[in-house]
């Protein structure tokens, strides 16, 4: 699931020979290139982003290409001292950007400053991202919300929105009591 993010996740991991052949040469990722040209547009039009991923290496990835652009962010990770001084900074309009890491940011957050929610990998729990994404749909949301997913095609990636679909599936099947 990593190498289909940015293979920068699993380059130098252990002794595997195929893992050191990914580490050289210059890294490419069309996932992240794509994310960036997405980011450029969402910028040009003053939208507002949260961007959820299950790799807190990945949003340092992305961390660090904010900040070339010199584009505002903020970032909560399971690691974050001050997750409520977060959300009321992005609340007052204080990052363009907010990154934050599936398991810390998917429940307990007021996020309606949001118009933009990008989902840079998919999760095996469908529940679990529509969480995260419904940190924007909440009282006090005066805009229409965008949710992107990104998914590398012919890939884990793909058969995990797959089995989402039938997880969302055998949901709606059950019986109401």
């Amino acid at each position: 699931r990593q190498i289909c993010c940015h293979q920068d996740l699993i380059a130098n991991k252990g002794s595997d020979p195929a893992s050191e052949n990914i580490s050289q040469g210059p890294r490419q990722s069309a996932k992240f290139n794509y994310l960036k040209e997405l980011l450029e547009t969402l910028k040009k039009e003053n939208r507002k982003v949260l961007l959820f991923s299950q790799f807190t290496s990945m949003l340092d990835i992305i961390e660090e290409y904010l900040i070339e652009q010199q584009t505002s962010y903020l970032k909560l990770t399971g690691a974050s001292k001050n997750r409520q001084d977060l959300v009321e900074k992005f609340q007052a309009g204080e990052a363009e950007v907010f990154l934050i890491s599936l398991k810390a940011g998917g429940t307990g957050l007021t996020l309606t400053n949001a118009d933009t929610v990008i989902h840079y990998d998919p999760w095996w729990n469908p529940a679990v991202e529509n969480q995260a994404t419904d940190r924007v749909h909440r009282i006090g949301q005066k805009e229409s919300v965008s949710v992107y997913k990104l998914v590398t095609m012919g890939t884990i990636e793909e058969k995990i929105v797959e089995m989402q679909n039938r997880k969302k599936g055998i949901v709606k099947k059950m019986p109401r009591v």
